[in-house]
């Protein structure tokens, strides 16, 4: 199996989702999503900014690797009644199947930034997006005090190296990496802007329960306690992840409210 559908189809990421709902529809909100525009959300999960995207009246296919999130996204289209909104499997290195110039609104919050060939991903999100649309994205940043670059930060520290010829998702943090992807895909340096950006996880119960819950649902934490269980490490793991998650929550004891820092990115196609 591939081995990034294998990594978001082994937990259950639409309970992370759950955690991140209002921070999703604030953006779309933010993004002036409205009726009659062309959208796709790429690496799209459950439909986090599909769904408010789809409420604002934009006809939006979701597009995800996982084939568990998939069927999410369609039952919680179904469910809200959206005829203009849709989930398929897909990769962001390669969107065979859809059309070039298609889209008014090209939209991956940490998903695209998890496929392999990262110059394929740039490549495939300008093609399939309309001349004038726009391209944007959301990238975890490496090395970042927040909370998701030092979760995957902590958990690479305990399990084994990756295959030689592995690009790390979080240089799409990097500003010029970005200008780099994109600027190989024939967008103009004026036509990229990047800049920091704030995404809140909100929990109704406190850190360490939200912290069970990346623990059991989400790929990367879940190899990390597997490989460091492996070597007699995992209270070790389990430690340093709950200091983390409860210096950085900034509500009470009984509730999580624990913000991100994630690079923003704006491309305009010519």
């Amino acid at each position: 199996m591939n081995p990034n559908k294998a990594l978001w189809e082994k937990g259950d990421f639409t309970q992370i989702a759950e955690t991140m709902r209002e921070s999703g529809e604030e953006l779309v909100a933010a993004l002036g999503v409205a009726g009659g525009m062309e959208m796709l959300d790429l690496g799209c999960g459950d439909g986090t900014t599909a769904l408010p995207a789809a409420r604002a009246g934009a006809n939006v296919l979701g597009v995800d690797i996982a084939a568990n999130l998939v069927a999410a996204g369609n039952a919680r289209a179904t469910a809200a009644g959206l005829a203009n909104l849709g989930f398929q499997e897909g990769d962001a290195s390669n969107l065979a199947g859809l059309a070039d110039d298609r889209f008014d609104l090209v939209l991956t919050m940490f998903g695209a930034m998890f496929a392999p060939r990262p110059h394929d991903v740039a490549r495939e999100m300008v093609r399939v997006a309309k001349p004038g649309g726009r391209i944007v994205m959301g990238n975890w940043i490496p090395g970042d005090p927040t909370l998701v670059a030092q979760i995957l930060k902590i958990s690479a520290a305990y399990t084994p190296p990756p295959p030689e010829g592995f690009v790390s998702p979080v240089t799409w943090g990097v500003e010029d990496n970005v200008r780099g992807r994109f600027g190989g895909a024939g967008v103009p340096a004026d036509r990229i802007v990047c800049a920091p950006a704030t995404w809140v996880f909100r929990h109704p119960g406190p850190p360490r329960q939200f912290l069970d819950i990346f623990r059991n649902y989400y790929g990367p934490t879940m190899n990390a306690f597997e490989a460091a269980a492996r070597d007699g490490h995992q209270e070790l793991l389990y430690a340093e992840l709950a200091a983390l998650f409860e210096s950085q929550n900034r509500a009470g004891p009984d509730c999580t409210e624990i913000p991100a820092t994630y690079l923003k990115v704006t491309v305009t196609k010519d």
